[in-house]
């Protein structure tokens, strides 16, 4: 089954995401008040091997409950 599974991704396109940097970005969490760091990631989706897309993504999230954050203006 895993197998199966395995080359289902392969051929449909599974995407890989790889951090590209980290840093300290300004707020404060809303949940514990402690810093919030923003990291960057590209995602690459790729079909039979082959390149698709890439994609950079920023992702907010707090140091200390490592509660994923979301804007709400960009």
């Amino acid at each position: 089954m895993a197998a199966a599974m395995g080359a289902v991704r392969v051929l449909c396109g599974a995407e890989k995401e790889r951090v590209v940097g980290t840093h300290k970005a300004p707020g404060a969490c809303p949940r514990c008040g402690s810093a919030v760091v923003a990291v960057d990631v590209e995602s690459e989706r790729r079909i039979l091997g082959l390149p698709l897309c890439l994609k950079s993504k920023r992702k907010y999230s707090c140091t200390r409950c490592f509660r994923r954050l979301v804007t709400l203006y960009s």
